[in-house]
């Protein structure tokens, strides 16, 4: 998920917290140290270190949260050896969920992919191959690029439902040909419509559906009527030559959708299945907007036709996240009952709102619309896992609009059906009513009764104060040393006490392998506090390279703001010291640093290019490869040269798992002229793409000849590193 949840307590903390602002738009020097602060009384209204340093408690995630991730990933790997193939593209969905809890993006596409791959249905082709499309927003130039070396990413394509939804007819559409006995059956019959009358084939008319069949050669009247008023049946007269046309040769002529609409209308009122199948294909094949898939999906749910509901619903699909700031398509999906769910999507109704869902969370989690669409996500749920995963994430979109009853309720239910994270939901609920006795000991019969978890001991760190939450943290390091919030509790603890060297060194050993946005923007606070504005603009500057549009102090304040008015404090660098700066800040593999100097150099005219994709490998390296796509994007658009362009497109090709494109590229690259970053790619290409063993020393030649080309000492010191890494 793009988006986490806000913690209420932070917003609310912050509200009278001093404005940075007006902290830095002042003379350097001219504020208190951190030292006379400490002297001025607690109530004093100046400028205090206070000010800066909140740190929020961490929200309860909408994710799910298992006690052994490896026993339930293995047992979800076992049933996929063994389920039937309708279940397959479930338990895919199900493997996402588990990863999404991990924050393993790559894994969570994997399983995507393999959903849309294994899907049994049109339905299910449509719900993972939108889903993928929205993984994928801003990678369209990969699209392109692939479509440059002859391959396409099939999965994001439009379906031609029209062709592909099999609707079983089978049962009601036999023809009824069989006629009454006697002299008195006429060959032909007329209907009036209005003021015209239609000539028809009487036995092929009949045999358009059983009510037709009764009405025309049955015992009724109008098996003895030469003429039949059909006007109230709102049907046009061109309608009806259309029907009867149909009657006789089984297709449809070229009609317009306002006529198509009256027959499929008039064939679901006469049960005619035939007819109102191909109507129904033949509004799908038409369906091309937005507004087109509003209008007729309407039509589609009254009248039960599957294949245009599928239609209009992939329009819907294909526009994520915009159409959900249509008030038209959130209406029909928030309010689609069971029998309209069963037409719209088939089977695959849960995948359809776990979708809807996520796309309106990352929108707005506390929103209308997200609740609606996790309310159908609940109904939806057959399975436990399913409802466990329903009932968790709609806890936490109720706990964040403060219903707190609801949430409550949803919470236990979690629960009960087996997700143990849902107490922490309950142990929050309980602080908040002022009953924090009480979450502790349900957190604290949750770590005695199976194994503990290190979110166990920090949920339960919020339910104490002093000593017993600063132990209850140090355990959840010790069982799980990613989680951000420890570090930053005690990070902060120790500033406020001036133990400024304890407090940095915290912070420092999560951001020593962790490069955590809200880390980041922690030390900071450390180092605006302390007027240490030199390393205060290398942290807003990584900040910005990670997520341009990052906005801090609870979002009040743009990143970017911040760093221009941190730099009126500091000495500007000229390209020669930037360039010294960087040899030594990578040289010690000062990850952080680096990233700020390049940003910095980038605002000058040295080649781009090169320097974005600098930064691409140093925040592959960090682990961040969102914020690195984006920079080989860059680079790729500020080449200077051909030869260096095709280079960063086959980067680009290789990190998104498109091997032998990247190869291609950089064989590309080489032809036009030889280069280090051309043959490291091409190496490195090769090694992940073959299989076979006998590669190696093609590699290695490769590499060998890199290092004939001009290049810097720190990219060929890379060469010599990756050598080994390559064949491990």
């Amino acid at each position: 998920m793009r988006s986490s949840f806000a913690s209420e307590s932070c917003k609310e903390s912050q509200l009278n917290s001093l404005n940075p602002q007006s902290w830095l738009q002042v003379e350097r020097g001219k504020l208190s140290k951190l030292s006379s602060q400490s002297s001025t009384s607690p109530t004093s209204s100046s400028p205090s270190i206070e000010s800066f340093i909140k740190v929020p408690e961490p929200p309860v995630q909408p994710f799910f949260k298992p006690g052994d991730y490896v026993e339930v990933l293995a047992q979800i790997h076992e049933e996929l050896e063994s389920c039937s193939p309708q279940e397959r593209s479930n338990l895919y969905l199900f493997q996402y969920q588990l990863f999404k809890g991990l924050g393993e993006a790559k894994l969570m596409r994997r399983s995507l992919r393999s959903a849309w791959l294994k899907g049994s249905t049109v339905h299910e082709k449509l719900v993972f191959g939108a889903w993928l499309k929205f993984e994928r927003q801003g990678e369209e130039l990969i699209s392109d690029l692939l479509a440059t070396c002859g391959k396409c990413a099939q999965e994001s394509g439009q379906i031609d439902v029209s062709s592909d939804l099999d609707i079983d007819i089978s049962s009601s559409s036999r023809e009824t040909v069989s006629m009454m006995n006697g002299s008195h059956i006429l060959r032909s019959v007329s209907f009036k419509i209005g003021d015209e009358k239609i000539v028809c084939d009487r036995q092929k008319i009949a045999s358009l559906s059983a009510p037709f069949h009764a009405m025309l050669n049955g015992c009724f009247s109008e098996s003895l009527c030469e003429h039949i008023d059909l006007s109230e049946n709102n049907i046009s007269p061109l309608g009806f030559r259309a029907i009867s046309e149909f009657s006789i040769t089984g297709s449809l002529n070229e009609e317009s959708p306002n006529v198509l609409l009256e027959m499929l209308i008039f064939a679901n009122k006469f049960c005619c299945e035939r007819l109102k199948d191909a109507c129904d294909r033949k509004l799908a094949s038409l369906v091309s907007s937005r507004d087109d898939a509003v209008e007729l999906m309407e039509c589609a749910l009254e009248e039960n036709s599957p294949v245009l509901a599928a239609s209009c619903l992939q329009v819907f699909l294909q526009d994520l996240p915009d159409c959900l700031n249509d008030d038209r398509v959130v209406e029909i999906f928030s309010h689609a009952n069971k029998q309209e769910k069963m037409i719209m999507v088939g089977p695959a109704s849960f995948s359809l709102y776990c979708l809807l869902s996520e796309v309106a969370m990352n929108l707005d989690p506390q929103s209308d619309k997200t609740a609606c669409f996790l309310d159908q996500l609940v109904e939806s749920a057959q399975t436990n896992r399913q409802k466990l995963l329903a009932f968790h994430q709609l806890g936490c979109v109720r706990l964040l609009r403060k219903e707190y009853d609801e949430a409550e309720r949803l919470f236990e239910a979690a629960l009960n059906a087996g997700h143990i994270y849902s107490v922490s939901g309950l142990a929050r609920l309980g602080c908040i009513r002022g009953h924090r006795l009480w979450a502790f000991d349900k957190l604290s019969s949750v770590i005695s009764s199976g194994t503990p978890l290190g979110w166990m001991y920090l949920e339960r760190s919020l339910c104490c104060e002093g000593d017993k939450r600063w132990e209850d943290l140090e355990k959840a390091t010790e069982l799980d040393p990613t989680l951000t919030y420890p570090y930053m509790y005690r990070a902060a603890a120790l500033m406020r006490r001036q133990n400024v060297q304890a407090a940095l060194a915290e912070i420092n050993r999560i951001l020593g392998f962790k490069l955590a946005l809200e880390c980041l923007e922690l030390r900071f606070c450390f180092y605006l506090a302390l007027e240490n504005y030199q390393a205060a603009i290398c942290d807003v500057q990584a900040i910005l390279t990670l997520s341009p549009d990052y906005r801090m102090f609870e979002g009040r304040v743009a990143a970017s703001q911040l760093r221009t008015l941190v730099r009126e404090h500091v000495e500007n660098w000229t390209t020669a010291d930037c360039w010294l700066q960087l040899y030594d800040r990578w040289s010690s593999v000062d990850d952080t640093g680096s990233l700020s100097v390049i940003y910095q150099m980038l605002e000058s005219d040295a080649a781009k290019g090169v320097l974005y994709f600098r930064q691409s490998l140093l925040l592959l390296r960090l682990n961040c490869p969102e914020a690195a796509m984006r920079s080989l994007q860059l680079a790729r658009q500020h080449a200077s040269t051909e030869h260096e362009r095709l280079v960063y497109e086959g980067w680009i090709l290789y990190d998104t798992g498109h091997c032998n494109e990247g190869l291609q590229k950089a064989e590309e690259s080489i032809n036009i002229k030889k280069s280090f970053e051309a043959f490291f790619l091409k190496a490195y290409a090769l090694a992940d793409s073959s299989l076979d063993p006998s590669c190696s020393s093609t590699v290695i030649s490769l590499l060998e000849e890199a290092l004939k080309c001009p290049s810097d000492r720190l990219r060929k010191g890379q060469v010599w590193f990756s050598c080994p890494l390559l064949f491990l």
